[in-house]
Parts: C-alpha cells; structure tokens; sequence
C-alpha cells in the first residue's frame, strides 16, 4: 500500500506535521538573494508591536541584551525576564505561517532545524542564568486587533506573576475565544 500523496510530497522531517505545507518559489535565484538579503534580525514589526505594547503598559526594558545568550529581543531585570518575539518561519513554528520552500528543501529543512535546536540550547542556557523567558510567535501578533491586545495583555500578565517560562502563540487567543 502506498503512502497519501500529502506524505509522499513532503520532506521526511515534516510528514508528522500537517501545518507545514511546501511552498513553490516564483522568482529567480538572484531575485530570491537580494530579498532574502533585505530581512532584518531586529527592529522587525512584530517586535515594534510587542516593544509599543508593554511600553503602554507601564514595562521598561532594554533592547537585544548583547551580554545574555541569544541577545533576547527585550530584557526585563527587574521582572528577572527575556522576551523573544520569534517569527513563524524562521523559527519553524509549525502553524500556517511556516512554509518550507520548494526551492533546496533538504538545505531548508536543516536550516530550520539548526534554528530550532539554537533556540533550545539559548532558551536552556538563559533559564540555567535565573532568567524567565517568554516567547511570543508572529502568529500572534497578526490578525484581529483583540488578538494582538490578547496577546499583550497575556504578556503584561505573565510578567507581573513570576511564573516559569512560557510562550505565546495565535492558538492561545483562539482557545480562549473558542472558550467564550
């Protein structure tokens, strides 16, 4: 018996994961390059979301911790607190967001998972250092206007409890409006 066609067209390492679809790609190699060479690390829109959010919200913070590992987008001392705005592809999230291309999956597929397993490793070390860590995905922050101030109230929320480390993605919000 075969396999269904979806597990036949994905790569091995995302045939568990039904969100992950493969996209085609529709420019040239050269066109790809100079975009790809335009995305930025920091100061990305998702982060201006989450930094104008909490700043509203009464919370300082200092930017891109260079002397913490893996330069936390936010660092919170006083709430003993990183938080890390990660975006869905890069960080291979797994929601609808996360498309691997077409173009090199194999070069793709350990491309991310080399993200996933330093994001592990940085998220470990912070813990080991007395830090709380919060990851808020992209997912997250896009979408409706409730979704966005769900997700920055849950944040504010999380920050004054001194709970453990925890993350915050778009299936939070729909969880608890599905819960209403």
């Amino acid at each position: 018996m075969s396999r269904p066609y979806w597990s036949r067209t994905r790569p091995a390492w995302c045939r568990s994961r039904c969100s992950v679809e493969l996209m085609a790609d529709i420019v040239d190699a050269a066109t790809r390059s100079r975009m790809m060479s335009g995305i930025r690390g920091k100061d990305t829109k998702p982060e201006f979301l989450v930094r104008r959010g909490l700043h509203a919200r009464g919370f300082r913070f200092r930017l891109h911790g260079s002397k913490l590992p893996g330069r936390p987008d936010l660092v919170l001392p006083k709430y003993s607190a990183a938080v890390l705005v990660h975006g869905c592809f890069w960080h291979a999230h797994g929601c609808s967001l996360t498309k691997i291309p077409k173009t090199r999956p194999d070069f793709w597929r350990q491309k991310l998972e080399g993200n996933q397993a330093r994001d592990a490793r940085q998220l470990a070390e912070l813990n080991d250092m007395g830090w709380r860590t919060l990851v808020i995905w992209e997912c997250a922050l896009r979408g409706p206007q409730d979704m966005l101030s769900f997700t920055l109230e849950s944040a504010a929320s999380w920050l004054r409890s001194y709970e453990a480390s925890t993350e915050i993605a778009r299936s939070d919000w729909t969880t608890t409006t599905a819960a209403l």
